[in-house]
């Protein structure tokens, strides 16, 4: 158990380092543009159709079984005011970093465990070309940027689909249900305008894409032994993102919403 809390520590302090190492380099984010441009394709387009779907039915599925408890007690009309609140606090970057953990974390680790075994991550040290520069930096913050910007999505989809079941299963109006919607959203508590049940989810968002890219990153850079080792990686990689993901998560909604 020891020597698990040990190699635990040693792995962690190795992210932490790495994103730190990269953090130096964003003001080189320019002269990366285009492979920060191919990664936040990779992170944010190729994904989005999962993102939609899940999010989707998601929001479809807390509408019908909060709907019908709702119902219960004649309060089906609340339904919007619970919908957004949970899709936009927790649901909506929740799914995201999930989704990203599975496709784009996975991908990365992979990507980078491939070069590493294969001896490319050698290479580039032989020709004096930093990977934190080159290889790191555009992924941690082409996720940092996808996840947000997925996250807006999620949760635009989310209420839409939670207010087609309202309507069609529960008997809800549609102005009723988006003005209530709107209503749980709409505070005194903003940041540039948005209501901060909304930018506490993006910046969870962003947290989770850094969290992400960082851990991925970091076990792809680190692999050895052939392709046994690269999916080694790729496994540790989602299962370590998606555990930081849930714990980061409580963290942060103790943080902005503690009493």
């Amino acid at each position: 158990m020891l020597s698990v809390a040990l190699e635990t520590c040693r792995e962690v302090g190795y992210q932490i380092e790495l994103l730190g190492r990269a953090a130096r380099y964003l003001p080189r984010a320019l002269r990366r543009r285009r492979q920060i441009s191919d990664q936040l394709f990779g992170a944010g387009v190729a994904v989005l159709h999962v993102v939609l779907l899940v999010g989707l039915f998601s929001g479809m599925i807390l509408a019908l079984q909060t709907g019908i408890e709702l119902a219960r007690f004649g309060q089906q009309d609340q339904i919007g005011y619970i919908v957004a609140l949970s899709i936009a606090r927790e649901m909506g970057p929740f799914i995201t970093g999930i989704v990203l953990a599975a496709t784009v974390g996975s991908a990365l680790a992979a990507e980078l465990g491939t070069m590493s075994v294969s001896d490319e991550l050698a290479a580039l040290e032989i020709l004096s070309i930093d990977r934190d520069d080159f290889l790191v930096m555009p992924r941690i913050l082409s996720l940092a940027l996808a996840g947000p910007l997925l996250t807006v999505a999620c949760d635009a989809v989310g209420i839409v689909g939670g207010g087609l079941v309202a309507q069609a299963q529960l008997s809800v109006e549609p102005r009723l249900y988006y003005d209530s919607a709107f209503d749980a959203l709409r505070t005194s508590e903003a940041f540039f305008s948005l209501p901060k049940d909304v930018y506490v989810g993006l910046f969870k968002s962003f947290t989770f894409g850094v969290i992400i890219a960082t851990i991925s990153c970091a076990m792809g850079v680190k692999t050895r032994g052939g392709a046994i080792g690269v999916g080694q990686s790729t496994r540790r990689a989602v299962r370590d993102s998606i555990i930081s993901i849930i714990i980061a998560n409580y963290f942060l909604t103790w943080i902005f919403y503690q009493a």
